[in-house]
Parts: C-alpha cells; structure tokens; sequence
C-alpha cells in the first residue's frame, strides 16, 4: 500500500510477476492480512513498512518473504534497478523465506525465521 503502483510495471518489465495490493485487497487491510495473503499465495511483499519485518520477527514466521526497501525516495528511476538485482540474484532465498532490505547502496540478506536475542546477554 505504501508504494506507487506503478512498481507494478517496473518489475513486470523485468520479468517479475508483480501485482498491487489495491487490484487484490481492501486499501484499509491491516498488514496481518496482507502478510497472510502473501503466505497463502507464496508471494513476496515488496514494501518501504518496517512493520512487516518487526510482524515476522514477533511471529517467528518462515514465511512470506519481504523486500523491503530502505530508502527515503522511492523515486523508482533511482531504487528500481537495486530492488530488480534482489529479486534476480536473491530467488532461491526468497522462496524459502527471507528478509531482504535494499537501499541504494547495498542489499542485506536474512533468512527466516528471525530470531530475537536472549534475554541477559552480555
């Protein structure tokens, strides 16, 4: 929700099946839903909302994937081509679940499920 839908073109250009959540969901859908859509579907969300990674990291779930993009323009001219890279190079980890956050200078890579630190670690 929080990205232009004209993403959608962007990635399908490139050969990415792609849709926007707006063609498949209600545009008030709490991220719960989109994150069980996605799972359900064996989607990756690509979205700029942290809050999907910190549902992942409070679940424990292995699923869906998210891309998220960490970046303050979301100017697809500019962030498009490093998000295209992650999904090109990053397929395999991304069908068995993970966590990948790109930003225009480098693509960081976590496998799920996340993990949350112990408690009274030094």
């Amino acid at each position: 929700m929080n990205l232009s839908p004209r993403w959608v073109d962007d990635l399908k250009a490139a050969e990415i099946e792609a849709q926007h959540w707006l063609v498949t969901g209600r545009a008030d859908a709490e991220d719960q839903e989109i994150l069980e859509y996605a799972h359900r579907n064996g989607f990756v969300l690509l979205t700029q909302d942290l809050d999907f990674s910190a549902i992942l990291a409070a679940t424990g779930a292995s699923t869906p994937s998210v891309v998220q993009i960490r970046s303050e323009n979301l100017d697809a001219r500019l962030i498009a081509p490093a998000v295209i890279r992650a999904f090109q190079q990053l397929g395999t980890d991304l069908d068995a679940g993970a966590l990948v956050s790109v930003d225009p200078a480098r693509t960081r890579l976590t496998v799920l499920p996340l993990t949350r630190p112990k408690d009274g670690g030094a």
